[in-house]
């Protein structure tokens, strides 16, 4: 059994399929030289395990991506490699599309979800495009994997911070003396009406934010700190005087005094430098927990609950990823009146992409977006006349 790391604190089990027979390595289709020619320096060099080029691939991602973004390749191309491992797929080389088509049978029969699929099988089409790139497979093998195509529902995640979920935690942490200014509460407050990646808040430096102008400045400093969009994601987004108020008191009384390795001065620290992705994401746990100010949910008390500790806290059935934080934030902003082109500035996405990913009203929310101009919509009430239709 081999496990695997999906969000901090959960591990799946993937159970080892029974292993097919497999085809002679000799077969005409894996055969990369003649008969009888020795192996090149230049052929021994291009024959690759799964494990290398899984591991080549990373490394070459880290110089490009975000942290987090280099998490999910590095979990998606773990469920490729543990799966060629258990066929006895011992070369790069062996690859060809009935063995694409088998993998996607096998991540079928596993029960993922249709989004995990077509996330694992992504991944799967950018390793073989590196691998190509370095003439490790032929440049034709890339094609061969076929993305299958998801209905909306499929596409989205609909877990969501609710706004009133939102509202009570906010008006909690900002009248709570004990717990107003913490890391969890400015997280909170800036996840919630920035509506921006984890990626975006660690990067942030002290001097990003303005608290006179009330401003926070997302810039793009590889590679300590990538946006996932590099500069085309920099922007200076305002926050309200509460926002600002909970930043403040944040960095005044609970922001450690450190710097990163780069020497800079990360807004949102920790005793070791700057804080990591992972940091991030234990802070909005604890911070959605609904016990912190009601009852909890689960019948659990919290002075006993594991689940309030940092490193459990992601298992609480009512804590809120950053993303999560993000999708509720999103869709609030949009309840709101902004545009959908206001809203992506503000958060760094497309319109297309928080249209289909991170839009999620419930019925009464729709409805009062469309009621203030069908409300009226009355046939007594037309204003065309014949006059005006030139009659």
């Amino acid at each position: 059994m081999v496990r695997v790391q999906e969000r901090p604190g959960h591990a799946r089990v993937l159970p080892r399929r029974p292993r097919e027979q497999a085809r002679p390595l000799d077969d005409a289709r894996h055969r990369r030289r003649p008969e009888g020619r020795p192996v090149s320096d230049r052929d021994r060099r291009r024959d690759i395990t799964p494990v290398q080029a899984a591991e080549r691939f990373i490394r070459k991602r880290e110089n490009k991506n975000t942290e987090n973004t280099v998490r999910s390749y590095r979990q998606r191309t773990e469920a490729f490699v543990m799966w060629a491992h258990e066929q006895g797929i011992e070369s790069m080389h062996e690859l060809d599309g009935w063995l694409i088509d088998e993998y996607e049978r096998h991540l079928e029969e596993q029960g993922n979800a249709p989004a995990t699929v077509k996330g694992k099988l992504s991944a799967l089409k950018e390793l073989l495009k590196y691998c190509a790139d370095i003439e490790v497979v032929d440049e034709e093998l890339p094609e061969k994997v076929t993305l299958p195509r998801l209905s909306k529902d499929d596409q989205t995640n609909d877990d969501l911070l609710a706004a009133d979920d939102a509202r009570g935690l906010l008006d909690f942490y900002r009248d709570s003396v004990k717990h107003t200014g913490t890391v969890q509460h400015a997280t909170l407050e800036v996840l919630w009406h920035v509506g921006c990646r984890t990626s975006c808040l660690r990067s942030l430096d002290v001097g990003d934010w303005d608290p006179e102008e009330r401003v926070l400045r997302f810039r793009h400093r590889p590679p300590e700190t990538r946006l996932k969009d590099g500069k085309e994601h920099e922007r200076n987004v305002a926050v309200p005087k509460p926002v600002a108020d909970a930043l403040e008191l944040f960095v005044a009384r609970e922001r450690p005094e450190k710097r990163d390795d780069a020497g800079r001065k990360p807004l949102f620290s920790t005793t070791h430098g700057r804080a990591s992705e992972t940091s991030i994401q234990c802070w909005a746990y604890q911070a959605t927990q609904p016990c912190i100010f009601a009852g909890c949910p689960h019948n659990r008390r919290r002075d006993t609950c594991e689940y309030t500790q940092r490193q459990h806290s992601s298992k609480c059935p009512s804590s809120r990823s950053p993303h999560a934080i993000r999708t509720g934030s999103i869709t609030w902003q949009l309840n709101q009146g902004l545009s959908y082109v206001k809203v992506a500035k503000r958060v760094a996405a497309s319109p297309e992409t928080i249209r289909r990913y991170y839009d999620k009203p419930d019925l009464e929310e729709e409805l009062a977006r469309r009621r203030p101009e069908t409300e009226h919509l009355d046939i007594m009430n037309d204003l065309t006349t014949e006059d005006e239709n030139g009659a």
